[in-house]
């Protein structure tokens, strides 16, 4: 359900906050770039043992690709504010870990970080004058030097919804959103004459900034999560609604996509995950923690995100997915004809179709035409003609995906 979900919403990119077994299987052929998570409870473990680290990248990592296309490995989450205890052993397990994917020689396509949470940036804004927590230096610098040194990056948590509430109103609620703000509204960086138009990016240039205030200045920084509540306490998260998860998101998204960059790096993407895809109905703490998904338990959208101009379609709005498949009971010597053309001449890629992979039931001449023309059909961009197959293909906006088989659309 979770992978027909993921590609459905054209969504390309997932990090999960472990590396479920189960979960990785779902994922598995659908060319979707996963980030595996070590879990913090995990930690201990794979930072006091380079045999502990190497079991856990060959049961989570190695066991699974090249089928699922693992991109990182989150090693722990926010550890340094939320596990300070294991703060020491931090950087030993991201070398263990990064010595058995070496070991694997799959050091070259998967990288290794660990998400911090922006509250280590201090004296944020302006953000030419941040730095991060000096009592952390002794972990945070060799940290920095690792992932320079194995060409990865700065794994960052953002959440704007967070500062403007610990503003005490000092931040408006547009500039959180990415609203457009009047020029006399923007906050200007009094150092650089920067001009900052919304919360996330000040936040991740005091990032850059706060790096090279310890010399590292090449660093790239992937946000890890990002997202706003669309539902809390009305009482005391008046914010926390279905309308402003919307415009955060959607403008998050767009933002993005357009690679707008940030006033340090203008035209340089953030790559960004919002946070998070379901809602979490059993999260302790305040109302809003659980209702930061884009959907329910059940997969019915919070909201619809409409990207104008992105071409993404998000949550509910997949009104412009079009599929191609083949007649209901066409003739099964032209539908084999055509499945012959698409897998040869066509240049689909028909592996998916065959036994033990996830095409290949139900084993019928008719699903595996559907499978194939449709991959042609969005092979060659939907162009006008490309869905015929001898008048034995039509289009439709029903997706045939079916349990892990995974239709383009």
């Amino acid at each position: 359900m979770v992978a027909a979900l993921l590609k459905s919403q054209q969504i390309r990119n997932v990090r999960l906050n472990d590396a479920d077994p189960a979960m990785l299987a779902a994922l598995a052929n659908t060319g979707i770039r996963v980030t595996v998570s070590v879990p913090n409870e995990q930690l201990l473990a794979v930072g006091q043992s380079n045999a502990t680290a190497a079991n856990w990248v060959a049961r989570n990592v190695v066991a699974h690709v090249p089928a699922v296309n693992i991109t990182a490995i989150a090693v722990g989450s926010e550890v340094l504010t939320a596990l300070p205890n294991a703060a020491t052993l931090l950087v030993p397990a991201l070398r263990y870990i990064h010595s058995a994917l070496v070991a694997a020689n799959l050091d070259g396509v998967i990288k290794v970080s660990t998400p911090h949470s922006s509250s280590l940036i201090l004296d944020s804004f302006p953000p030419s004058q941040a730095f991060f927590n000096r009592t952390l230096e002794p972990v945070f610098v060799p940290m920095l030097k690792f992932l320079q040194s194995t060409g990865s990056y700065l794994m960052l948590n953002v959440y704007p919804y967070y500062d403007y509430l610990q503003s005490n109103g000092i931040i408006p609620l547009d500039y959180a959103l990415f609203r457009p703000l009047p020029p006399n509204k923007e906050a200007v960086d009094a150092n650089t004459l920067l001009h900052y138009t919304n919360v996330f990016d000040a936040i991740v240039d005091a990032a850059y900034f706060a790096m090279a205030y310890l010399n590292v200045t090449n660093l790239p920084v992937v946000v890890m999560e990002s997202g706003w509540p669309h539902k809390g306490d009305p009482t005391t998260e008046p914010d926390a609604t279905t309308d402003n998860a919307n415009t955060y998101n959607s403008n998050l998204i767009r933002h993005v996509i357009n690679s707008t960059g940030t006033p340090k790096h203008p035209g340089v993407s953030v790559p960004t995950y919002i946070y998070e895809l379901y809602d979490e109905d059993l999260r302790p703490g305040v109302a809003s923690e659980k209702f930061w998904g884009l959907f329910d338990a059940n997969g019915v959208p919070a909201y619809t995100l409409h990207l104008t101009g992105s071409g993404m379609l998000l949550a509910n709005d997949t009104s412009s997915q079009t599929f191609c498949v083949a007649k209901e009971g066409a003739d099964e010597k032209l539908l084999q004809a055509g499945i012959d053309w698409a897998c040869g001449p066509g240049k689909v890629d028909c592996s998916p179709l065959t036994q033990g992979k996830p095409c290949y039931d139900p084993d019928t001449v008719e699903a595996h035409a559907s499978y194939a023309f449709n991959e042609y059909y969005h092979g060659m961009g939907m162009a006008a003609g490309t869905c015929h197959f001898s008048g034995v293909a039509a289009i439709t906006t029903t997706d045939p995906s079916h349990d892990s088989c995974l239709f383009s659309g």
